[in-house]
């Protein structure tokens, strides 16, 4: 495994003030569109309330220009997923709601009603998407007709953990979660039946990251103590774990087109996978 330098800070990491003790927001999530970003953040300073600070942003790259604002959310945003084939992308929030969105109009243009803390995410074809909620539900909706109710709802019974994120495999034929408990399982995403499940050491505070490989045969996550660990999904063996960051590694991301993936803890970090690893 071939490992590349720290470039940046990463991009959930909590800043401090800036010049003239002005304050900096906490970067909560980020998705990348061509040369565009769609970013949560939320002032860590107390003059700010959370209903005109919590906000999402579509920002360019190019002459980095904040294009829209996308305000609702009454509380912290903890989920942000953007449709693979169109404009429209999906915000979890803990004000106990799913809200749908169109990066061309500021206007939401749907809410979701839920319990608990929400995490959400689209499958590779756009056509269905995912909310976790609270008690271990996984409800599924048809991204066309998302008002008329879930068509299917899956129960991860014996772990009643909040769902921290969620993913769907390449394929779409299974689901990642992971808790906030340090839990992540893989469950069949037309059944829900529980493929397999791995855990960590607890991190009190700390939100993990894991994700498949492209192939979706592998699952690689971060840990409170900055090790990577990656098991074979087929066999439920861990198969590689690298001591690589200072500090909790809260982000993961595999590269869409290539075999390269980065992470992140206060330093971002890129990898290549050897056939030896």
């Amino acid at each position: 495994m071939r490992r590349g330098g720290s470039r940046r800070r990463e991009e959930r990491e909590r800043r401090g003030g800036g010049a003239g003790g002005a304050q900096e927001p906490w970067l909560i999530h980020t998705t990348i569109i061509g040369n565009m970003v769609l970013t949560v953040s939320v002032y860590s300073s107390s003059k700010y309330n959370l209903e005109s600070a919590e906000s999402l942003r579509y920002l360019s790259l190019y002459d980095n220009r904040c294009l829209r604002y996308f305000k609702g959310h009454k509380d912290r945003v903890v989920s942000l997923c953007m449709s693979p084939v169109n404009d429209s992308f999906m915000s979890g929030s803990l004000d106990h709601s799913v809200r749908i969105w169109d990066l061309r109009v500021n206007a939401c243009q749907g809410i979701l009603k839920l319990r608990g803390r929400p995490s959400v995410a689209y499958d590779q074809q756009g056509l269905v998407f995912a909310v976790a909620v609270e008690g271990g539900a996984i409800k599924l909706f048809d991204s066309r007709s998302y008002d008329k109710g879930p068509f299917d709802t899956f129960l991860v019974g014996g772990d009643t953990a909040e769902v921290s994120d969620i993913k769907f495999s390449n394929d779409g034929k299974s689901m990642l979660l992971t808790t906030t408990n340090n839990h992540i399982y893989v469950l069949d995403a037309y059944g829900g039946d529980k493929r397999c499940g791995f855990s960590l050491e607890p991190s009190p505070n700390v939100t993990n990251e894991a994700a498949f490989t492209p192939d979706g045969q592998y699952i690689i996550s971060g840990s409170g103590d900055g090790t990577l660990h990656a098991w074979n999904i087929n066999t439920v063996q861990e198969v590689a774990c690298w001591n690589s960051h200072i500090g909790p590694v809260t982000a993961l991301k595999w590269a869409p087109r290539r075999a390269m993936f980065a992470t992140a803890s206060t330093a971002l970090t890129f990898w290549i996978p050897g056939q030896s690893n």
